[in-house]
């Protein structure tokens, strides 16, 4: 073997002149929204909502929209989480088109693959904080529940110790304080096999404190399952922990930002 001194390594290329064949292809979105329009009538008048708006987001993605009061942030999450039908334009879900589906395909769809998370919590006040976690699950199953109560009950109990509220399974709404509200509202958002996470302004009822555990709570699990996720908020801090930021302006996402560092 030669006494010569191996020549060093040369440096990597920057990551934009890595050749295209090398470089690794992002997911195809899970969600799109794709020309929408949504109109709402006042007796003779058409009060158009969003025009033309479109949006892509991939697994794993988080995107803030933003925006001033009444600009269409709650209406656009309505429509992707299928709670509502754009007047014009379509909605897909893994490239299927799903806008157009029957209330009863949405409704499956939803409970499958869709979780929500709303600022006012939207808690059941007779169930306890187990049951509220279950409810959708028990709806989804129908006739299947009582084959599959065991493993979702032990889902349910898991998840809520997840979001420190393991001691607290049996407590109603009434007995839990704003932030243990929508910690099982998360819990609840995550049962199954949830792909996107809806939220709308999670934490506009929560002290500063709170609310910050809140936020460390839904972005960590969120990551770690890898949700696609899309946060409605007027709180510039929380849309900066996002991958991306995008403004609601007349109708139309305006402005698509990266997120600050």
């Amino acid at each position: 073997m030669s006494d010569q001194p191996l020549a060093p390594l040369a440096p990597l290329p920057p990551a934009e002149d890595v050749p295209a064949a090398l470089a690794v292809p992002a997911p195809p979105p899970v969600l799109v929204a794709r020309n929408v329009y949504k109109d709402y009538r006042d007796g003779p008048r058409v009060i158009t909502v969003l025009s033309g708006l479109s949006l892509e987001v991939r697994p794993g993605e988080s995107v803030a929209v933003t925006g001033r009061s009444g600009s269409g942030k709650s209406t656009l999450l309505h429509l992707l989480g299928l709670l509502d039908r754009p007047t014009a334009g379509q909605i897909y879900f893994h490239q299927e088109l799903v806008s157009e589906l029957g209330e009863g395909g949405r409704n499956r769809l939803r409970a499958r693959s869709l979780g929500f998370v709303f600022q006012a919590y939207h808690l059941i006040p007779e169930l306890n904080a187990l049951q509220n976690v279950l409810l959708a699950a028990r709806v989804s199953e129908g006739l299947a529940w009582p084959l599959r109560c065991f493993r979702a009950r032990r889902e349910a109990r898991e998840l809520l110790d997840r979001v420190g509220l393991g001691h607290r399974l049996r407590h109603r709404p009434g007995k839990l304080s704003g932030g243990e509200k929508q910690r099982v509202a998360i819990a609840r958002a995550l049962m199954g096999s949830r792909e996107v996470l809806l939220a709308d302004e999670p934490t506009g009822n929560l002290d500063a404190a709170t609310a910050r555990e809140v936020e460390d709570l839904l972005f960590g699990l969120a990551a770690e399952r890898g949700l696609a996720m899309v946060l409605v908020t007027h709180e510039p801090a929380l849309a900066g922990r996002c991958s991306r930021v995008c403004t609601l302006e007349d109708g139309r996402l305006e402005a698509v930002t990266a997120a600050p560092a």
